[in-house]
């Protein structure tokens, strides 16, 4: 008597491994990779056949990589775990590649993995679902009613190096028929493999954790052990209180000090400072630049292992005697702070303007005014450090109060692609309209006080696009970021006890600041306004080098 066939349950069907994981493959490059295909296509004639030949190699290339990639690490008990979150994350990573121009790099997915939670909310919003349920949920639904076929061992272990064979040799014969135009185009445009999808998450994900295991495999290596104070310290008169704003993503050609059309900063306008004109980020994203402004040599000699795996200047500063602290109302301090005294705003002041765990930059008013109390008594120098959340995307209507929206009609959406580009530049305009008027508060505070000697240094991180070439948000790579993303707006004021007890002329100081400068100015500036001897000193990247009337800094061991 012969038993039935086990029959299959409705709705599904019998799959291999290496036949499920093809499928996959094969629908990711076709559906998910467009703005690859887009680049690499770019210039070509579509009507020509070798555009055609072209586009189908490398459309087999990357089914054949992709496999190879994940065939190691499938069998019939983790294909489909290891499909599910791939085909999740895969429509997510397509959504900020197609709609923003979002480039998965390891800079940008460190970016988005150290996005704080409020922020990743704006991130997520109601114009994802589409793409989830798309690309997401229905092949998930085609992977749940898949069945993996069970075989012995030996046929199974077979059949995968068979398909690993196949798959290498479709993979070396697609780019060999198209190698010279393929190398010519990833030579000139490296960064285009960062839209090749789910492979660019997946590189970026393991270099990123792999950096940052090594970070964490010991301390942090000191910088600046020489730190010492400088000779004006036994002579200072009154409390010193330096406090360094850093930016969010305020852009220098939509600041008004800059000469843009818009009178997005009136009330900075109108105070005693030096803006300067042409000032370049070291990066494209917070990540980056903030441990990279905080670094000895930045962008000129980038070298991320030593400046994530290094002390930062603040350390150099306490080292030397600086009182140094970190008021914070963003994502941290990546690292530059560590070990120092370090508060957030909505710990800090719980009473100020925050509401549904977010603050408005206005409550950084609350560390300037502890560290004012602190000077009288303490007569020491002091460093405040203020983090702002400024004009980060894509909320900008949530950066700024109502007073504020000056510039009509302004984007109110999480999503920009509800807005025209004339709603979000005037959302986006009214945000540096409320950093205009939180920065010429902290000026006014400052400048009212008689018995400390004060200065005020801001600085914006990064740039940010705003629809420019289809481009939203900030974090492309910096080869090819445009110049929103990298200008951004610096100015400076002192006190004239501080401006005297720095030796700055300050008319000089005005000269210096039309000319071009950068990030990578920060760390030798603050050394010199504080009066800190070090080794690590560089007055070719001092600002104010050329405008001392007397040399309040020499490197340690130097005469």
């Amino acid at each position: 008597m012969f038993s039935d066939p086990p029959r299959r349950a409705p709705f599904t069907f019998s799959v291999s491994v290496e036949w499920l994981l093809c499928l996959c493959c094969l629908f990711w490059v076709l559906v998910v990779n467009r703005p690859f295909f887009k680049a690499a296509l770019a210039g070509r004639e579509l009507a020509e056949a070798s555009s055609w030949g072209f586009a189908l190699a490398l459309g087999t290339g990357l089914v054949a990589a992709h496999a190879l990639l994940l065939a190691p690490w499938c069998n019939r008990h983790t294909t489909k775990p290891l499909l599910a979150l791939l085909i999740v994350a895969t429509a997510i990573a397509g959504h900020f590649t197609t709609y923003l121009g979002a480039y998965l790099d390891p800079s940008m997915l460190r970016n988005t993995l150290r996005t704080d939670v409020q922020e990743a909310i704006e991130l997520f919003s109601w114009a994802m679902l589409p793409n989830l349920l798309l690309f997401g949920a229905l092949p998930l639904l085609v992977l749940w009613r898949a069945q993996l076929r069970r075989q012995p061992w030996p046929r199974a272990l077979g059949l995968r190096l068979a398909f690993i064979a196949l798959m290498a040799l479709l993979l070396v014969g697609s780019m060999w028929a198209i190698y010279q135009p393929l190398a010519s185009l990833m030579r000139n445009h490296k960064e285009m493999r960062y839209l090749i999808t789910p492979a660019n998450f997946i590189w970026s994900g393991l270099n990123v954790a792999t950096t940052d295991l090594r970070a964490q495999a010991g301390p942090r290596k000191p910088i600046g052990e020489d730190a010492a104070p400088g000779p004006g310290w036994a002579t200072q008169h009154k409390p010193r209180l330096l406090v360094l704003v850093v930016g969010e993503t305020a852009r220098a050609a939509n600041w008004g000090l800059n000469g843009y059309a818009r009178a997005t900063t009136p009330e900075l306008a109108a105070a005693p400072l030096i803006s300067f004109q042409d000032v370049t980020s070291c990066g494209t994203n917070t990540e980056v630049s903030l441990p990279c402004m905080f670094a000895p040599v930045g962008r000129r000699d980038y070298d991320e292992a030593r400046i994530r795996g290094s002390q930062s200047l603040l350390h150099v500063l306490a080292r030397a005697g600086v009182a140094v602290s970190w008021l914070d109302n963003q994502s941290g301090c990546k690292g530059v702070c560590e070990g120092l005294p370090t508060s957030t705003l909505i710990d800090a002041a719980p009473a100020g303007p925050c509401a549904a765990g977010r603050c408005l930059d206005e409550g950084l008013m609350s560390g300037v005014e502890r560290a004012l109390a602190r000077a009288l008594p303490d007569a020491g120098t002091q460093l405040l450090v203020l983090h702002q959340l400024g004009s980060h995307g894509p909320s900008y209507f949530r950066r700024y109060p109502p007073a504020f929206a000056r510039f009509q009609p302004s984007c109110q959406h999480d999503d920009l692609r509800r807005c025209s580009r004339e709603e979000i530049v005037n959302a986006y305009d009214n945000t540096l309209l409320y950093t205009d008027h939180v920065l010429a508060q902290l000026l006014a505070k400052l400048r009212e006080q008689s018995g400390v000697d004060a200065a005020l240094v801001y600085v914006s991180d990064h740039g940010e696009s705003l629809g420019e070439n289809n481009l939203y948000l900030h974090g492309i790579p910096y080869a090819i970021a445009p110049d929103v993303q990298k200008k951004v707006p610096m100015l400076m004021w002192l006190s004239d006890g501080f401006a005297a007890a720095s030796g700055l002329n300050l008319e000089c100081l005005k000269q210096r600041a039309t000319q071009p400068a950068a990030h990578d100015h920060l760390f030798h500036t603050l050394l010199a306004l504080l009066d800190v001897r070090t080794g690590l000193y560089e007055p070719e990247w001092d600002l104010g080098a050329g405008c001392r009337q007397a040399t309040t800094v020499v490197p340690a061991g130097k005469p």
